[in-house]
């Protein structure tokens, strides 16, 4: 068997006409005119996988790596449940202007319509300019001919929620919610591994080619969810020192930890891999089995296998805020599973 160690990643990054130039400095790299907008941290889909930059699997692909050692890398159980493959995409995404109205499908439309995963994801607000918001789920409630009728008028937005953010806000968006980052947002974004985006409106703005970008109303229409909730920002602690609770949901589990000093993570328990994404302040991961170290910088991620989930964080400049995204496989029952997903889903 191979040695396991931390997997760090070559940047990955994508234009998008509606990004802007902070990712690159976020993520120390030399910053360029085009717009970029999304950072694919961590990427098993197959268009656009990430590649292994530290250790003896430098070069390789993170999909190729993980078919070699699915149960080790994954977790047993992860593994058996999603076919040897990764089943989490993390990114980071800049919006210097308004992403377009959006929905992704579920498991069952996605895996009937196109094959793949559905898309529930998550957002934690990294900076945001003030005055800056986003889109999250219905302010009233519509039918499905209302919604055909707004997308035709142009009156789509009327009807959203729109909610004004600032760094540390987190919202949760389970597959059918309509959404949108708008401009002069930062954030962190957790998903199911997958690309499947149904295009709602696009406020008839041209594409990086010129042309207007595809709008994919009937699939939309299908898709979404009309239901209206009183909030839809997710609450959670932010206590120094301590793994905080933020997502618990059926697809991923997510926990935010701001650490002034070394701090023990002893994650074998979940059975799982665990996507380390570092929000401010470099840092060092031990691991304590093998010992191997790695420094994780500022704007960057890495993938620590499950075998290996026992290690120590050390901040390198004072602090470091860390999101860590998982699959929680650690004993629970199925009525306690359904319970906090309710929960979470009325959020």
């Amino acid at each position: 068997m191979r040695k396991l160690y931390p997997l760090l990643f070559q940047p990955n990054l994508h234009s998008i006409v509606w990004g802007g130039h902070k990712l690159q400095p976020f993520k120390g790299l030399e910053p360029t005119a085009e717009p970029i907008g999304e950072s694919w941290e961590v990427s098993a889909v197959p268009s656009s996988p990430s590649i292994i930059s530290n250790g003896e699997w430098a070069g390789r692909d993170i999909i190729s790596v993980v078919e070699e050692m699915p149960a080790h890398i994954l977790g047993g159980k992860v593994a058996k449940k999603y076919g040897k493959k990764l089943p989490l995409l993390v990114k980071f995404i800049d919006a210097e202007k308004d992403l377009s109205i959006q929905v992704h499908p579920d498991d069952e439309m996605a895996n009937r319509v196109h094959g793949k995963f559905g898309k529930t994801e998550m957002w934690y607000v990294i900076d945001a300019t003030p005055g800056s918001y986003l889109y999250s789920g219905f302010k009233d409630r519509i039918t499905r001919e209302e919604y055909k009728r707004r997308i035709a008028d142009g009156s789509i937005c009327d009807v959203l929620a729109r909610h004004e953010v600032k760094a540390g806000d987190v919202f949760y968006i389970p597959a059918g919610r309509v959404h949108a980052i708008c401009g002069g947002i930062l954030l962190a974004e957790v998903q199911q591994s997958s690309d499947v985006t149904y295009r709602i409106f696009d406020y008839n703005r041209p594409g990086m080619d010129g042309k207007p970008r595809e709008l994919h109303t009937e699939l939309a229409a299908e898709a979404l969810n009309y239901d209206v909730l009183d909030d839809y920002r997710t609450d959670y602690s932010g206590e120094g020192n301590k793994s905080n609770r933020v997502i618990d949901s059926p697809f991923f589990n997510v926990r935010v930890t701001e650490l002034s000093a070394t701090f023990h993570r002893d994650l074998i328990k979940y059975d799982s891999f665990i996507i380390t994404m570092c929000i401010k302040g470099d840092c060092k991961i031990k691991v304590r089995s093998t010992g191997d170290e790695v420094v994780l910088k500022e704007g960057c991620s890495c993938l620590i296998p499950a075998a290996i989930a026992d290690y120590d964080v050390t901040p390198l400049n004072g602090s470091t805020r860390l999101l860590d995204a998982f699959i929680n496989n650690k004993d629970l029952s199925p009525m306690r599973k359904m319970a906090r997903f309710l929960h979470l889903s009325k959020k």
